[in-house]
């Protein structure tokens, strides 16, 4: 659609590639560009990441992720906002299930496909959503980036738009346009100015200490050694055997990886400095690797895999490894991923993560907002309980920050 009024003399366009915008457009996004120091950097959202994604034909039509992204602008067609956005016809790499919706809208008689998605694909990664240039009006372009996007999703004929791992002041502007909150439950670690690792474990009751450290040890057994590799490290060799591990972990647990390795050379090519590969060596190859990316206070961890099986080696590369990094580079947060309560126990907090929906149909609205209803009750006791079973001193729990990402001030874009 294009020239869609947003009002105010705004319009919205939709343009159907990230690479319709250009670099310096896009980089003056909040959280889009280390560049732009008024807000925390985010991998995710860069203009290399999401580009990377379609130009490897990992995020494209015949995927499954049509683009379909949002550029507001003004009367003189300068570009105030975006809205990374695709037309989906399933709902698989998300991380925020709508199965359930799916199935019961068909049953009825509904097309609940394409519904648009406003997210970074195979992401469950907490970030800007509505993107605000530089010296704009955050508020005035947010609020007109939601209404845009709930405007384009009627004017199209889908069912649905849906906004996951959004921000605080995001949420904000998609409730005020009419969609429906949602919450999910992740588990992030906290550096609390930790100076080495021994730090953060006395910080963990006795019984916990002992048992991380026994574990890291027997992790290491056998002779396996950890490398951290960044920047020129990443050679196409230590490519091809990450990818391998990615596809023997993708192909066993979950099915269908999702990443080709063309989106890992790219990834190489343009955002070496954004990568952190944890991998294992024994015998003198590697055997198992995690790849996360570097925010300007955030590691966030994404994909895992190994093509050898080692008792606790998952946990010391994805976990442990991590809270290693962030300390030694002095990173505020770690996002391990989606789900997993076995992170508690290695000193991973429990976080609430959102997202907003905005359902066309009148009575698949009121269905799915009775069952959010619920829901968002159900997530929040289940963060007490985990509180307060967690592997802290009680002392320590009680003066530690552990509020969700977006409404810390150190992770926030608002």
């Amino acid at each position: 659609m294009n020239g869609s009024a947003a009002g105010g003399g705004l319009s919205i366009r939709i343009v159907p590639s990230i690479a319709a915008f250009t670099e310096a457009e896009w980089s003056a996004f909040s959280g889009a560009s280390r560049d732009n120091r008024e807000t925390p950097y985010n991998p995710f959202v860069s203009f290399d990441f999401l580009n990377i994604l379609e130009e490897s034909g990992c995020a494209v039509r015949k995927t499954g992720w049509q683009g379909h992204h949002l550029r507001l602008e003004d009367a003189g067609g300068a570009v105030l906002g975006a809205v990374p956005c695709y037309a989906k016809s399933h709902s698989q790499g998300e991380y925020v299930f709508d199965h359930g919706w799916a199935d019961a809208f068909e049953r009825a008689g509904g097309s609940y496909y394409p519904k648009l998605q406003a997210s970074v694909p195979f992401t469950p990664a907490t970030g800007p959503r509505l993107l605000v240039s530089r010296n704009a009006d955050p508020a005035a372009v947010k609020a007109a980036l939601a209404q845009g996007l709930r405007q384009v999703a009627e004017t199209v004929g889908v069912s649905s738009a849906h906004v996951t791992f959004a921000q605080k002041g995001d949420m904000a502007a998609l409730e005020g346009a009419g969609f429906l909150a949602r919450t999910d439950q992740q588990f992030h670690f906290f550096n609390e100015g930790y100076s080495t690792y021994d730090d953060f474990l006395a910080t963990l009751a006795s019984r916990k200490r002992k048992a991380l450290k026994k574990e890291r040890r027997e992790a290491l057994a056998g002779g396996i050694a950890i490398d951290w590799l960044t920047g020129s490290d990443l050679t196409e060799k230590v490519w091809d055997d990450f990818f391998t591990f990615y596809m023997d972990t993708g192909g066993r647990k979950w099915g269908r990886p999702y990443l080709n390795r063309k989106f890992f050379s790219l990834v190489g090519e343009r955002m070496a400095d954004d990568v952190l590969l944890v991998m294992a060596k024994r015998d003198g190859r590697y055997i198992a690797g995690a790849i996360n990316f570097i925010g300007s206070d955030t590691l966030y961890g994404r994909n895992w895999g190994c093509i050898e099986d080692h008792p606790f080696l998952h946990f010391e590369v994805c976990y442990h490894q991590a809270i290693d990094f962030a300390i030694a580079k002095g990173l505020k947060v770690v996002e391990a991923g989606a789900q997993g309560e076995h992170k508690l126990a290695r000193g991973y907090r429990p976080v609430t993560t959102q997202s907003a929906h905005f359902i066309a149909h009148a009575g698949l609205r009121q269905a799915v907002a009775d069952y959010l209803r619920r829901e968002r009750r159900e997530v929040e006791h289940m963060a007490e309980y985990l509180d307060e079973h967690g592997p802290f001193r009680r002392g320590e729990l009680q003066q530690a920050d552990f509020r969700p990402v977006s409404e810390r001030s150190s992770s926030t874009t608002d």
